[in-house]
């Protein structure tokens, strides 16, 4: 491992922290930035993918790069949430304001590239605004053991749930979204809880919008990274020591040989270590052991919570992050071309 890669981590201070792989930095080395070698030294590798979560690589960017996706991600890839309630009827417990803040923030399997960005003084469409309808009243059983008091034998539609929505189509809206009717993705939340004589009606209309605006058109639950973790023992550990200097760190990451007690690290799970620096807080390990981190190495886990895959995340980060390029590329050329006494205006676009 180039020592020139890592940020060192001691007891009580972290050294190295940026990076300096710039040109003019080393004497006699050229550190102008390269395609070829950049994409050489690029990696993206996916480690686990379920339905709702991904954990991948991504090696050879900056934190300047790595860090941009995590926030595209999170603030301005689109989604589809409910942004408008109309309240008919509520006799629950819990007031319209909180009950239409709980009702936004139900992720729906919306694709957003079917829909069309509704600006303030639009028109509601069929192409910018998908209306569903929430009709539910709680009743009494007939039948209720006398002597029960779970309210799921005693009562009718005692929880309001997000799988009660009805999508209402509109337009083309039938044919659009035919083979993936609109619904939430997950339909057992619990949205208010209802007793007899209580109920709601409302009608709910959902829009796309970005989670800049509102947390609840974020399309991920948690986007985050951590550098991977680099450890080098630097001589071996004493035979008496060396459980003790295993549960110092995470399980897995350190190996201890059952028969003649060398211990050793285990490359493959080292990306488990939580970098604690336990270890430094014993001094008969002083000088044994030395902690760092790669800076170009991150370790990414994305849980997504909307109509994205969460292996369609970073695309599609990558896709906003492009639009973001090319806007700064016409701006520069725009005052490149612009007489030298002029302002250059760029529009939205």
């Amino acid at each position: 491992m180039d020592a020139r890669r890592l940020v060192g981590i001691h007891a009580e201070r972290v050294t190295d922290v940026s990076s300096r792989d710039f040109p003019g930095h080393y004497p006699d080395e050229d550190h102008s930035w390269n395609l070829k070698k950049f994409r050489k030294n690029l990696t993206v590798q996916v480690r686990r993918v379920s339905q709702r979560s991904i954990d991948f690589d991504l090696v050879g960017v900056d934190a300047s790069i790595a860090n941009a996706f995590r926030r595209i991600i999170i603030a301005e890839v689109p989604t589809i949430c409910i942004e408008h309630v109309y309240v008919y009827n509520n006799t629950s417990v819990i007031v319209d304001e909180i009950l239409a803040q709980r009702i936004g923030l139900i992720p729906l399997n919306i694709d957003p590239k079917k829909m069309e960005m509704k600006e303030a003084d639009d028109e509601s469409t069929d192409r910018n605004t998908m209306v569903f309808e929430l009709a539910l009243e709680c009743t009494r059983k007939k039948d209720a053991p006398k002597d029960t008091t779970d309210p799921a034998l005693l009562y009718e539609n005692h929880e309001l749930l997000s799988g009660h929505l009805v999508w209402t189509p509109a337009g083309e809206q039938n044919e659009v979204f035919r083979d993936k009717p609109p619904a939430p993705t997950n339909p057992n939340i619990v949205i208010a809880k209802l007793r007899p004589g209580q109920g709601i009606q409302m009608t709910l209309h959902a829009v796309k919008g970005f989670g800049k605006d509102h947390a609840k058109f974020n399309p991920a639950a948690t986007a985050s990274y951590r550098l991977l973790p680099h450890i080098t023992i630097k001589k071996p550990i004493p035979v008496h020591l060396a459980e003790k200097f295993q549960k110092c760190f995470s399980p897995g990451v350190i190996r201890v040989d059952p028969r003649t007690k060398a211990v050793s690290v285990d490359e493959e799970n080292k990306r488990r270590d939580t970098v604690s620096r336990e270890v430094l807080r014993h001094p008969e390990f002083d000088g044994y052991v030395e902690l760092s981190r790669v800076r170009d190495f991150f370790l990414f886990n994305i849980e997504s919570e909307s109509a994205y895959l969460p292996q369609e995340l970073l695309p599609e980060a990558i896709s906003v992050f492009r639009g973001k390029l090319s806007s700064i590329r016409r701006a520069a050329q725009a005052l490149l071309e612009a007489p030298a006494d002029e302002d250059v205006v760029m529009g939205d676009s």
